[in-house]
């Protein structure tokens, strides 16, 4: 769990969690929009399918974007 005050924030740290979790020995990354990707074959495919996924968001309209 991420503890650190971000740029910008005052107040009481929120909760936060990593968007990495797995499940038996499947990996999956999560978004702030409750989809979760996966199974992926270890963490480090998970964060690369994250990277993937935040790529084509950023490419999307932006009155199409994920909010």
């Amino acid at each position: 769990m991420d503890t650190q005050c971000r740029s910008g924030e005052a107040g009481p740290i929120p909760f936060r969690s990593s968007r990495f979790f797995c499940v038996g020995s499947k990996w999956y990354f999560t978004t702030r929009e409750g989809f979760d990707s996966g199974p992926f074959a270890s963490r480090e495919r998970a964060e690369t399918g994250l990277r993937r996924f935040l790529h084509v968001v950023r490419l999307l309209p932006e009155d199409q974007q994920l909010h």
